[in-house]
């Protein structure tokens, strides 16, 4: 009997993916360019990073000099004119105490320009601490305390919150000949101050604008005509306030604001 010989297969030889062939010298020469252009900046940018010849510094020099500025910055100049950081030399320069903003520009060849502005003391806050026209505590501990400053106090976190209801009440005050001394919140919250006339405005610790608004609109005209008379303002009441008078005076009677003064809540003051 045949017996049928059995067939062996060849085994597969995998496929060979053949890749486009690409010229060397097509490749090479954008990378050469590329190449020959970093090296000419390269060069370049060191042949023009020249040392630092001059600085200038410019400012209405009142608490800090130009000297201090200088000494402040010298450890950032020792890099060349274009590698120098001039935004480090700016934040060393606004880290100074008194000193508010700082701008630093580049002059060709080798040099620096710098334009500084001092902070402006706007008002006092708690013994020795300085506060600036935008609320901000510049300076925790001032060695020479302005006499003519208003004087701010209350809780630490919420000096921002003073300043600005300061500058906002004063702003008001000042077409009607009045001025702020004073202005204090306790650590309940409520608000109390004085007057550069001496007058002290009690506002508790409610309703404060709505009572602010009251003492701006009525109160703080019958103070420009009768401060001398006027010892203090209760605004503690709902629906008015209470005038404290000096020495037994009293008011006009032909005042026609003389309702309001007896006005009171029905609650009392806060």
């Amino acid at each position: 009997m045949a017996r049928k010989q059995a067939m062996r297969r060849k085994p597969q030889r995998p496929g060979r993916i053949r890749l486009p062939k690409i010229p060397l010298a097509k490749l090479m020469t954008p990378l050469i360019a590329a190449g020959v252009i970093f090296l000419s900046y390269e060069l370049s940018a060191t042949l023009l990073d020249r040392p630092i010849r001059s600085i200038t510094i410019e400012g209405s020099f009142q608490r800090v000099s130009a000297l201090q500025i200088e000494e402040a910055i010298s450890g950032a100049l020792s890099d060349g004119f274009l590698s120098v950081n001039l935004s480090e030399i700016q934040r060393l320069i606004v880290a100074l105490p008194w000193i508010d903003q700082a701008n630093v520009v580049r002059r060709w060849p080798s040099q620096l320009e710098i334009s500084v502005i001092e902070q402006v003391p706007a008002a006092c806050w708690g013994e020795r601490g300085l506060l600036n026209t935008r609320g901000e505590l510049f300076v925790t501990d001032a060695r020479h305390i302005p006499a003519e400053l208003p004087r701010l106090s209350g809780p630490p976190n919420r000096s921002a919150e003073i300043a600005k209801r300061y500058l906002a009440i004063r702003e008001q005050l000042i077409p009607l000949g009045l001025d702020l001394r004073r202005v204090h919140m306790d650590a309940r919250g409520a608000w109390e101050m004085t007057l550069q006339n001496g007058v002290d405005i009690r506002f508790g610790r409610r309703e404060i604008v709505q009572r602010t608004k009251l003492f701006l609109d009525v109160v703080a005209n019958i103070i420009t005509s009768r401060a001398a008379d006027i010892d203090y303002v209760d605004m503690r009441y709902n629906n008015g306030f209470t005038i404290g008078w000096k020495n037994g005076s009293r008011p006009p009677a032909e005042n026609r604001l003389s309702k309001k003064l007896k006005m009171m809540a029905s609650r009392g003051a806060d």
